[in-house]
């Protein structure tokens, strides 16, 4: 079995998330959101979700992938894995990341992916709830440096859909491939729709 250990060598085990299949599929039913796109295939990706303008939006992706059974990771600021829920949020596939300092998360990742035969992480594009002009590129350029590809996630409030759409693989032309892959994004919104 594969392990990530966080800066505090605290581990993140593969596999725990599927104890969580078949609870997601009920909630995502009593709350009436369906599933849309297919599974993705690739055994490592990037998993872009957007848009993210409530907790919510990223909690139901994260359904989407516990229902069925994706090993899926997500990068979250460290001030949300304190006791006592530090354990739990590492167990559902937390990564804590250190944004007081200047670490490059980047580069740990594209290492991590390296390092490692299956791997899912899930980033929001935006980087924040708020709404943004800009995307931030961490994730283009975690999955451009690790060769792999974007499959972008979405959530689609005004019909309670989420799921996947195509992958997209990173050129190097940044500017163009942020713009293909907001585009792809422009007919969905979120929670709160104000924010995207």
């Amino acid at each position: 079995m594969e392990y990530y250990r966080t800066k505090n060598n605290d581990v993140s085990h593969p596999g725990n998330q599927h104890n969580l299949s078949g609870v997601s599929i009920v909630i995502l039913k009593l709350i009436g959101w369906r599933v849309s796109g297919d599974k993705p295939s690739q055994p490592k990706y990037v998993l872009a979700a957007a848009p993210h303008t409530s907790n919510w939006d990223f909690a139901l992706l994260l359904l989407v992938c516990f229902s069925l059974r994706l090993d899926a990771h997500w990068m979250g600021k460290d001030d949300i894995f304190m006791q006592p829920f530090k354990r739990l949020m590492i167990w559902l596939g937390g990564i804590p990341i250190d944004r007081s300092k200047k670490n490059n998360v980047v580069e740990q990742m594209v290492n991590y992916f390296q390092s490692v035969d299956n791997l899912i992480v899930i980033v929001p594009p935006e980087g924040t709830r708020s709404k943004v002009e800009r995307w931030r590129t961490g994730f283009y350029h975690i999955a451009l440096n690790s060769e792999l590809p974007i499959v972008l996630g979405f959530i689609d409030a005004a019909n309670k859909k989420v799921g996947f759409g195509p992958a997209f693989v990173p050129t190097g032309n940044v500017e163009q491939d942020m713009q293909d892959i907001q585009s792809f994004y422009q007919n969905f919104q979120g929670i709160n729709p104000e924010n995207f």
